[in-house]
């Protein structure tokens, strides 16, 4: 197949008809036999790689709200995630503790926009998805809580893995109805359902495209419930050697291993 998608963005941009003909060579090729690479012998990299927008959501669990102490607004609190951010499952972070010593783990259904979302409604934006995948949106609480803006607190190199696939939107049916947990060095300490967002997936989108198209690739991470290491008494951040392990039901379990230098 010589015009294969070279990455998801790729085959994302190609729409549905391509995307059809890839899954149907695939299906035909493993009917047939075909040698597969078991993933053990893969590598990881971030489940989106050139996404056109990374957004992320804040304060979009009420209990996640309260123990970080931030004001229920009336409107959505958006900001922007940098690309440089993006790795994959089973990487190893790193962060100068010279710069953060409250660095702090977020679990979060991360949405991939499949088709171009412009002023679309409630009722039609689940119709716009590509598919979900897991984000860790990991957080320099001290910079966050001593900055007007939340985007370099958590664009640090690695501080947004995702994966460590995205499952397709037809396979999960409700992104209401997943559950969320985060594991840190063998505790729990996150264990919650999507439908205790404050504000739906389809909300979210229609938000959104009311001001801006999101554009078909971009990623959007729609928040963490509670049970921020931040708000823990005592507190519980990453720490050189740390093991966070983020899991959604339906798609899977993240990885990441860290370093502090």
């Amino acid at each position: 197949m010589d015009d294969a998608p070279r990455d998801l963005q790729d085959l994302i941009e190609k729409g549905d008809d391509d995307y059809d003909r890839v899954r149907a060579l695939t299906l035909n090729a493993v009917s047939h036999g075909a040698t597969l690479t078991p993933l053990d012998d893969l590598r990881y990299s971030s489940a989106v790689l050139r996404p056109p927008q990374i957004i992320a959501i804040g304060a979009n669990y009420a209990a996640h709200s309260s123990e970080l102490q931030l004001r229920a607004e009336a409107a959505a609190t958006v900001f922007s995630l940098w690309p440089n951010s993006l790795t994959g499952h089973e990487s190893t972070i790193t962060w100068a503790t010279d710069l953060t010593a409250q660095v702090d783990y977020e679990a979060e259904v991360g949405v991939v926009i499949g088709r171009a979302a412009r002023n679309v409604s409630v009722q039609d934006a689940l119709d716009h998805v590509f598919g979900y995948t897991v984000v860790n949106d990991i957080t320099a609480r001290d910079l966050q809580f001593s900055e007007a803006q939340w985007s370099r607190c958590k664009s640090f190199d690695g501080f947004t893995p995702t994966g460590p696939v995205v499952v397709t939107a037809d396979e999960i049916g409700d992104p209401q109805d997943l559950w969320l947990t985060t594991h840190v060095d063998s505790r729990i300490l996150q264990d919650a359902s999507s439908g205790d967002m404050v504000r739906t997936v389809a909300e979210i989108i229609s938000y959104l495209s009311k001001t801006s198209t999101l554009l078909p690739g971009t990623l959007i991470s729609t928040g963490s419930p509670g049970g921020a290491g931040y708000s823990r008494k005592p507190p519980v951040f990453l720490r050189d050697g740390s093991t966070v392990t983020v899991a959604i039901d339906k798609i899977g379990f993240l990885t990441t291993h860290c370093r502090a230098l």
